[in-house]
């Protein structure tokens, strides 16, 4: 029986935000694909989709910044998350020769994640950003000319041919795929906490917010700090931590962050993917 949770991804089909939400959802849900990843948000704030699966960071190239975007206007809680091995393929149609490649099209991370190999290989070839590799792959599909970085799904979906396989610079290439749902996640024992922390314009800001965290013991895994689209030169920080915010300590944590900061905002507790 089909899972009646409809899930919406980053699409169209053939993208790692496929993969990661069938990792999730397992392969009999519906799947929505979106245009990209600001509809996503939309659709499970509209209630079109129960979840959202949307890529948040990669190992190689750090975070998606349209993602943290919609994070700090979103009302949606991550309640998950999947992190998920990334090898890409150049991929075109049936026939075609690396001679023939007019164009390489891929979303701008995966060109990224695959810098080093293009310079060394195709440095001649223009690169065309897409909004998804599964976008680039059905744009290699409907041209002979094309060719698209992207994964296995894509491959299969769009009947495309390897020109040359694993060519991510990283071997260890990996990308962190946040679950997103209007309900917070219930404790499991092994959870991770992300917030984002307003902070004051002044020295010792950083100091001040991480002091509670060395108090308490609470490790860290993710710090990273965005410019505020509200203030010139204050910063907003993305912070991951082990622990789920019903836990006595991590509600200590709030308090303490509370009196050094100018404002939290709790983005999810969560189960984390090992």
């Amino acid at each position: 029986m089909k899972n009646s949770l409809r899930i919406a991804y980053l699409g169209p089909p053939g993208t790692f935000s496929q993969e990661a939400a069938i990792r999730q959802f397992g392969d009999e849900c519906e799947l929505l694909d979106c245009r990209g990843i600001d509809a996503v948000f939309a659709a499970v704030e509209s209630g079109e989709a129960a979840h959202g699966v949307v890529p948040i960071e990669n190992s190689t190239e750090g975070a998606v910044n349209n993602t943290q975007d919609c994070l700090i206007d979103s009302p949606v809680q991550i309640i998950g998350e999947q992190v998920v091995p990334i090898e890409h393929h150049l991929l075109a149609r049936d026939g075609a020769a690396s001679a023939d490649i007019a164009f390489i099209a891929s979303h701008p991370q995966s060109l990224a994640q695959c810098r080093k190999w293009l310079l060394a290989h195709m440095p001649d070839v223009p690169l065309r950003e897409c909004a998804s590799n599964g976008q680039a792959a059905k744009v290699a599909a409907e041209d002979a000319s094309a060719a698209a970085i992207a994964g296995n799904m894509a491959r299969r979906i769009y009947h495309l041919r390897a020109l040359a396989e694993s060519i991510q610079d990283q071997l260890r290439n990996r990308t962190r795929f946040a679950v997103l749902g209007q309900q917070q996640a219930a404790p499991s024992g092994r959870d991770k906490t992300s917030i984002l922390v307003y902070a004051e314009n002044r020295p010792g800001a950083l100091f001040r917010v991480l002091e509670p965290f060395e108090k308490l013991q609470i490790s860290l895994s993710r710090l990273e700090s965005r410019p505020s689209r509200d203030e010139k030169w204050e910063y907003i920080f993305f912070m991951d931590f082990e622990g789920h915010r019903l836990e006595s300590k991590i509600e200590e944590l709030f308090r303490r962050l509370g009196d050094c900061t100018d404002a939290v905002k709790v983005l999810g507790s969560y189960p984390v993917d090992a």
